[in-house]
C-alpha cells in the first residue's frame, strides 16, 4: 500500500482568555462576588468603588496615536506598536457599574433570609423557644427528643411511642402518651407555623388554626379535615357535590391552602447549607406580590466600580505634551492597559448579571405554578435545552448557572437544579414531570396506616387512579431515590 501526504484544514475554535474568565465570573455564588471584586480592584489600580464622578472633558478630545505625535529620536520605526492594539474609546464605555434590579431598603426587612444573615439551626432555633417555657425536666427530655427527631422539611415522621422508648432506653424515662401528645402540641405552637407535624394534612392545620377565621379560612380548613383525599387529588366536583359549597368559595379556600408552606423546615438548615456543608446565599428573590412575581439578584451587597479619572486624565494629557519621553510612553501603554482591562471587568459584571437573570427569568415563567403555590407537584417537565431555546444561550451556559445557583421564594431556598426533570405521561397523555410523580409517591407513604404500609404494587395502582401510567419497577426506582424503605422495612421500622 502506498503512503502519501494530505493536507487537510481544520477549524477548531477555541476560547480566549476573556470567555474564560467570563465563564468563571458566571459560576462564582453570590457570597463570594464582593471578594472577587475587591480582587481584582487589588490587582488594577484603574478599577476604582464607588459612583464615577460627572467628567466634563470625556469625549471632548480627538482620540490620539503616541506613534505620530510622539516620535522617538532615536528609533523612529520603533512605533510602539503594542499601542495599536488598544481602543482609544475608552471614555465611551467607561459607564458606571449599575445593578440589574433598584434596591428597595424597606423591602429588605422583609427578607427571611438574606446573605447569610440566619445562623441557626432549625433544631436551635426551636430549643430557644422550648427553653423559654420552663418546664419540668421530664417534658423538657421529651421536647428535646422531639426537635432532635424533626426532619428536614420540619416534619415528625417518627412515632410518639418510639420516641417514648428512646427516653426509657437512654434516659431511663418513664413516660406517657399524654405527656408525649401533650409537649408535642406545645412544639406545634413555636415558630415557623407547622412545624413538628407528622404528615401534609396536619402541617396544613396547623398554619390554618393560626389565621384569622374568616369564611375562606373556616372553608378550608373543612376542606382539609374532611375532604383531604379528593382534595390532594383535585376531585374538586366531587367535593363540591358532597358538601354543597359553591365554585367559588371551593375556589377561594383552594387559595388560602395554596398560600400555606408545606414544608416550614424547608427555610432553615436544610436550605442554608449545600451538599459540601457550606452556608447558602441565594443568588435570585422571588417575592410574591398581590399574586405577581417579582424577580431580583440578591446583588445588593456588591459595590459600583467605576474607571478611575486619574488613570483617564493621564492618557489624556499625555496628548497634549510635545515632547514624551519613553517612560511617559510606558507609563501610558501601562494606563491604557488597565483601563481596557477595567472596563472590561465592568462590562463582564454587567453580563454576568444580565444572563443570570435571562436564566432565572425563563425558569420563573415555566415553573411559575410552582413559585405560587409551593407544590412539588406544580412543577413542570423542564430540561436544559428547553431554557436555552428561551433565552437563546448556549445549553453549557445554562448548566453552568443551575449547577452553581440558588434562588430563595417564599417556600424556602431551593438550587437551580431542583426545578430541572424530564417528563412523563398521564394515561390521558399529558406530561408530567417525575418530580410531580415522586411528591405523590412521597406524600402517599406519608399518608399511609404504619400497621398496613403500601407495597409497591399498591403505590402503583393508588398512581394509575390518579392518572398517571407508571410500571411498578419504576416506581420502586423512584421510591429508593427518595431514600424511602420498602413497606416491610417501614411496617418493622
Amino acid at each position: 500500500m502506498a503512503l502519501k501526504q494530505q493536507q487537510v484544514l481544520k477549524q477548531q475554535q477555541g476560547l480566549t482568555q476573556m470567555q474564560i474568565q467570563q465563564i468563571k465570573l458566571l459560576e462564582i455564588p453570590a457570597l463570594e462576588m464582593e471578594e472577587r471584586i475587591l480582587r481584582e480592584i487589588d490587582n488594577n489600580p484603574a478599577l476604582e468603588l464607588g459612583e464615577e464622578l460627572p467628567d466634563p472633558q470625556a469625549n471632548t478630545e480627538e482620540d490620539f496615536d503616541l506613534e505620530n505625535e510622539y516620535p522617538d529620536e532615536n528609533n523612529q520605526s520603533e512605533s510602539q506598536n503594542e499601542l495599536s492594539d488598544y481602543d482609544d474609546d475608552y471614555d465611551d464605555r467607561a459607564a458606571d457599574y449599575a445593578e440589574t434590579q433598584a434596591y428597595d431598603p424597606n423591602a429588605e426587612s422583609d427578607r427571611k433570609t438574606f446573605l447569610g444573615v440566619q445562623t441557626d439551626s432549625l433544631q436551635d432555633f426551636l430549643r430557644r423557644q422550648l427553653s423559654d417555657l420552663d418546664l419540668e425536666e421530664t417534658e423538657n427530655w421529651i421536647g428535646e427528643y422531639i426537635i432532635g427527631c424533626l426532619d428536614d422539611d420540619g416534619y415528625l415522621r417518627i412515632q410518639l411511642d418510639t420516641i417514648a422508648d428512646q427516653l426509657s432506653f437512654h434516659r431511663s424515662l418513664d413516660v406517657e402518651e399524654s405527656q408525649m401528645e401533650e409537649v408535642l402540641t406545645m412544639i406545634q405552637d413555636f415558630e415557623p407555623a407547622g412545624i413538628a407535624a407528622r404528615n401534609l394534612q396536619e402541617c396544613l392545620l396547623l398554619q390554618l388554626q393560626r389565621k384569622n377565621p374568616t369564611k375562606e379560612v373556616q372553608n378550608a380548613i373543612r376542606l382539609l379535615e374532611d375532604y383531604f383525599e379528593d382534595f390532594s387529588s383535585m376531585k374538586l366536583q366531587k367535593i363540591s357535590q358532597q358538601w354543597g359549597i359553591s365554585e367559588a368559595d371551593l375556589d377561594a379556600a383552594k387559595k388560602v391552602i395554596s398560600r400555606l408552606n408545606p414544608k416550614p423546615g424547608n427555610d432553615w438548615e436544610s436550605s442554608l447549607m449545600n451538599e459540601t456543608g457550606r452556608a447558602i446565599t441565594p443568588d435570585f428573590l422571588v417575592d410574591n406580590v398581590d399574586g405577581k412575581l417579582v424577580l431580583s439578584l440578591n446583588d445588593t451587597n456588591l459595590p459600583d466600580l467605576h474607571v478611575s479619572a486619574y488613570y483617564k486624565e493621564l492618557i489624556r494629557s499625555s496628548k497634549q505634551s510635545k515632547n514624551i519621553s519613553r517612560e511617559q510612553k510606558e507609563a501610558v501603554v501601562f494606563a491604557k492597559q488597565k483601563v481596557e482591562a477595567a472596563n472590561w471587568f465592568i462590562n463582564a459584571i454587567r453580563q454576568r448579571q444580565q444572563t443570570l437573570m435571562n436564566s432565572m427569568q425563563a425558569i420563573l415563567d415555566r415553573q411559575e405554578a410552582f413559585f405560587l403555590s409551593g407544590e412539588e407537584r406544580k412543577l413542570r417537565p423542564m430540561r436544559l435545552k428547553d431554557v436555552a431555546a428561551d433565552t437563546g444561550l448556549d445549553i453549557s451556559t445554562i448548566s453552568r448557572v443551575s449547577n452553581s445557583k440558588y434562588v430563595q421564594s417564599e417556600f424556602g431556598i431551593f438550587p437551580l437544579k431542583f426545578f430541572f426533570s424530564e417528563s412523563m405521561q398521564t394515561t390521558e397523555g399529558e406530561e408530567v414531570s417525575v418530580r410531580e410523580i415522586k411528591s405523590i409517591i412521597k406524600e402517599l407513604i406519608e399518608q399511609e396506616d404504619k400497621n398496613n404500609t403500601l407495597t409497591d404494587d399498591a403505590l402503583v395502582k393508588l398512581l394509575q387512579e390518579k392518572g398517571y401510567k407508571i410500571a411498578r419497577r419504576t416506581v420502586a426506582k423512584y421510591r429508593e431515590q427518595l431514600h424511602i424503605p420498602t413497606s416491610r422495612q417501614r411496617s418493622n421500622a
